[in-house]
């Protein structure tokens, strides 16, 4: 008999539309799931703000993600998971599944033994990514490079412009001169910027990220908590954004690749003292 819990949707959130990437590979895992997600575009990027500030925006959008009868929550931001997954998981009974930069398997595919790492000045200063670091960093060389400003060209839906490419070039183009062979992508905004990405460091140089291990380590939580949704049913989505509506529902639909209907999400109703 199927646990009546698994018929509640699946929350996800992030810093603002990169965690859509995220989506696409849990959509793509768990067709008959419910999916809820909220960008937090009012506040991104994150990777410039302080640890206190993404740990209260965290807790805040989960308590919303709570409050609407979430089964588990993905925290679909490198930054956020640095951050505040260890204060999450403390104080919701849910599963929360988090996000990791692929540096494990990167250091399996690596040839040269150079890995580059692209990600927000927040997440490479975290512990979390120390750690990864030391774990999986001891026969190759992990070069960690800062970026700041392409958070914000995806917000904006510039994916292939010369703003774009120009800071692709400037932070890659190191990397490139120490021998990598492997480009992490340690932010989910970043996947939206891949085939750009791919093009400027070449054929013989792999460009990956974590969503789909994501996705699978999401799926392999609900299969144990016997939370999984019938896969017969199709699952639908919910957006909501703290940014503005008339900004964000054209970059919305740009990612998803479909007419998304947003919703705001103000910052008095993540507070509980919404009248709108």
């Amino acid at each position: 008999m199927q646990n009546i819990n698994a018929k509640k949707p699946i929350g996800i959130f992030d810093s603002g539309v990169g965690g859509l990437s995220v989506l696409h590979e849990i959509r793509r895992a768990l067709p008959g799931e419910d999916l809820l997600y909220v960008a937090d575009s009012g506040h991104a990027p994150y990777g410039d703000k302080s640890q206190q500030f993404i740990e209260q925006r965290s807790i805040a959008i989960s308590e919303f993600l709570i409050s609407n009868n979430v089964k588990a929550i993905v925290v679909a931001c490198n930054t956020a998971t640095g951050a505040a997954i260890a204060t999450l998981r403390s104080r919701f009974s849910v599963p929360i599944i988090a996000m990791e930069p692929a540096v494990k398997p990167a250091v399996s595919l690596s040839k040269t033994g150079v890995i580059g790492v692209l990600a927000t000045s927040r997440t490479l200063a975290g512990d979390n990514f120390v750690q990864l670091f030391a774990r999986h960093g001891g026969d190759v060389q992990i070069l960690g490079q800062a970026c700041p400003g392409l958070v914000e060209q995806v917000e904006a839906g510039d994916l292939s412009g010369p703003a774009a490419r120009l800071l692709l070039e400037r932070y890659v183009h190191p990397l490139l001169e120490q021998q990598a062979d492997i480009i992490v992508l340690g932010c989910t905004h970043y996947p939206f910027l891949a085939s750009l990405i791919q093009e400027i460091v070449g054929p013989t140089v792999a460009v990956i990220d974590s969503a789909a291990a994501v996705a699978r380590e999401l799926y392999r939580r609900l299969e144990v908590e016997q939370l999984l949704a019938n896969d017969k049913k199709v699952g639908t989505e919910l957006f909501w954004t703290s940014g503005s509506l008339a900004q964000a529902e054209p970059i919305f639909s740009q990612l998803w690749k479909e007419n998304v209907d947003l919703n705001s999400l103000c910052d008095r109703r993540l507070s509980k003292n919404c009248c709108c």
